[in-house]
């Protein structure tokens, strides 16, 4: 259903040879490494998700390597930048690649709710920080861009192009960075929403044309259900371009059989990737629902179906999986930091 990719050019040739020597200089520390003594009977240090993988792709319904194997992501999200930037630091991001184990960091760029539209340039800078920085630890990162209210991306048709072209010009290069362009769609047809990715895809093409973008679906990426749809919609009228994923996001205590079902059924015929989930209500509060998020974790690990938890903060709620304070402090890996909802999903991570 998706359009052929067409045959590389010189240009697209060389960005991929300019990511692979990047990938092969980098993404291990290999001049540090050549550069440590190597004790006898040592251990060689594990690969890092982006080592091991390298650029990534679409193929047929799965997100694949660089040899053409299914993957499945696993890792955590910010919260919004503009008010828990203060989680986000080295030494959680340690935590996080090495305690935690995770593959990849959503960094999540809120455009409206003092975010980005109130200070393009810093907001950029902000969102590169922290995506340098999970590439620094061998993570791969998702370039989030947090439309929530208005819930027509079309509202942020022009700040997006700004924002895109910014990040596609520096990661350009690079093959760890995957651009999720509209975080949750609500209140709009699903040909609104095609029609903003058709226009917004072309821009990050022109400057990266190798990368993975991940696209948002209606109701809130739930394929339409919360508004009384469902994945066919996008089944039957899909984006047309190619290496592109469909975002599906949960909360396992609000959304259930329905749900489930839905996101079963559209990975059966579309590429999904679950950037945004909890195992609480759809706000992110109440009691955890362990039970029901394992049976979206089998489905998600059956299907190599990749996913990122909402969110690595310390906020009041109980979808953040540290402890109130936490942020103001520097004692970060292990369980002692962590609310429930954050002892169950490291846990995941680390499996």
């Amino acid at each position: 259903m998706h359009q052929r990719p067409t045959p590389p050019t010189v240009t697209t040739s060389r960005r991929r040879m300019a990511r692979k020597a990047l990938l092969a200089a980098s993404a291990l520390g290999v001049v540090t490494a050549l550069m440590a003594p190597v004790r006898a009977g040592a251990a060689p240090a594990p690969a890092t998700p982006l080592a091991a993988n390298g650029q990534l792709s679409v193929c047929g319904r799965q997100l694949c390597n660089a040899s053409g194997q299914a993957v499945a992501l696993n890792g955590m999200s910010t919260h919004g930048t503009q008010w828990y930037a203060q989680c986000v630091t080295d030494g959680s991001l340690d935590a996080l690649a090495q305690d935690w184990r995770s593959d990849v960091l959503r960094v999540s760029t809120y455009v409206q709710e003092g975010g980005y539209e109130t200070d393009p340039a810093g907001f950029t800078a902000r969102a590169q920080k922290f995506v340098d920085a999970a590439h620094a630890r061998g993570m791969y990162a998702v370039i989030d861009w947090h439309m929530l209210t208005p819930g027509d991306p079309n509202a942020n048709l022009a700040r997006a192009k700004t924002f895109f072209t910014a990040m596609a010009k520096k990661y350009k290069n690079h093959p760890g960075v995957l651009y999720e362009i509209a975080n949750e769609p609500s209140g709009v047809s699903w040909s609104a929403i095609k029609s903003y990715a058709e226009q917004i895809i072309p821009v990050i093409r022109a400057e990266d044309p190798d990368a993975v973008v991940l696209v948002g679906t209606r109701a809130w990426s739930s394929f339409g259900v919360s508004e009384g749809s469902n994945e066919s919609e996008v089944v039957n009228n899909p984006v047309n371009a190619s290496n592109i994923m469909y975002t599906f996001h949960f909360y396992a205590a609000s959304h259930r059989e329905e749900y489930l079902n839905t996101l079963d059924r559209a990975s059966d015929r579309l590429p999904v990737f679950v950037t945004e989930f909890g195992t609480q209500n759809y706000a992110g509060e109440g009691a955890n629902d362990f039970a029901m998020s394992q049976r979206y974790l089998d489905l998600m690990k059956r299907k190599k179906i990749s996913w990122t938890n909402w969110n690595y903060s310390d906020d009041h709620r109980s979808g953040a999986v540290f402890k109130t304070g936490t942020c103001n402090g520097s004692t970060w890996a292990g369980t002692g930091v962590l609310k429930e909802a954050g002892v169950w999903i490291r846990d995941r991570i680390r499996q």
